[in-house]
């Protein structure tokens, strides 16, 4: 992959806060998690630093000199954290056996591998406070369980499966996975934060309801450019991993959010997005 392609690829702070970007992933535009542009970035530079170490502990599993090529080089740095599609893991495609050790949890995996990845961080105190406000311009209905913005500067925090609430949800406004209404052609900026100290999650809106699916990925795309984050790691001493996505509601429709991480929206991680 030319160093360029690679560019375009990982060009957003969604990897640093992803951790993966998933790991983090998409800010522009649904893509892997990373601090910058080059491979000299700090985001690609935790990536081989992490994919060595796995590789020298585990008796050479890595499956050969052209396998850790791949894994090491920017090749296995876009399957792994996504390009402009979800990451390879994340529709169907299984992890090298040398990064699952004793887990096949994918979510797990990547959360403890990309716990300590560079990108923003938030307290828990401060996470704790970002989920439980309205955001500016929005109207929260727990009636209705509905938060509604008003203007077209759309601003708001999601907490993903925080402490004191539901495994396996988001919290918005004090609210577990409210329905989010904006107008069409809404400017969207939404930042998430991984409060789970065990698994990675990230956040997607797309056009597909498939939320059954325990890979929802498979069938379903982003429904704007930008409005994927695949995944963060998991929270550390340092602070937990924040990564934001921002896009434009350009169609008016009944879109979904969801964790893109296998199992995590059939199992509740998921609501209703409504641009109209």
């Amino acid at each position: 992959m030319k160093r360029t392609r690679l560019a375009a690829v990982i060009g957003s702070a969604a990897f640093t806060a992803a951790g993966l970007g998933a790991i983090a992933a998409c800010g522009s535009t649904p893509q892997a998690p990373a601090a910058s542009s080059t491979h000299s970035s700090s985001a690609y530079s935790y990536y081989r630093s992490m994919m060595g170490r796995l590789d020298s502990g585990s008796s050479g599993m890595m499956g050969g000199t052209a396998s850790r090529g791949w894994m090491m080089g920017a090749t296995g740095y876009r399957w792994m954290m996504g390009g402009l599609a979800a990451p390879a893991w994340m529709q169907g495609h299984a992890l090298p056996g040398f990064m699952t050790g004793s887990s096949r949890d994918p979510g797990k995996i990547m959360g403890t591998l990309f716990a300590n990845a560079p990108g923003p961080r938030v307290s828990p105190a401060q996470a704790a406070r970002l989920g439980s406000q309205i955001p500016a311009g929005a109207t929260a209905s727990r009636a209705q369980h509905t938060i509604t913005f008003s203007g077209t500067n759309v601003r708001l925090t999601v907490l993903a499966s925080p402490p004191g609430g539901r495994d396996e949800t988001f919290r918005i406004a004090g609210m577990t996975n409210p329905a989010i209404v904006v107008k069409a052609g809404a400017h969207v900026s939404i930042e998430v934060i991984n409060a789970d100290p065990g698994t990675s999650h990230g956040l997607v809106v797309t056009a597909s309801g498939a939320t059954a699916s325990w890979m929802p990925m498979m069938t379903a795309s982003p429904a704007f450019t930008g409005s994927a984050l695949w995944f963060l790691g998991n929270p550390t001493s340092a602070g937990m991993h924040a990564g934001t996505l921002t896009f434009t509601a350009s169609t008016p429709g009944t879109y979904r959010y969801l964790c893109p991480v296998p199992g995590h929206a059939q199992k509740g991680m998921t609501g209703t997005f409504i641009v109209r």
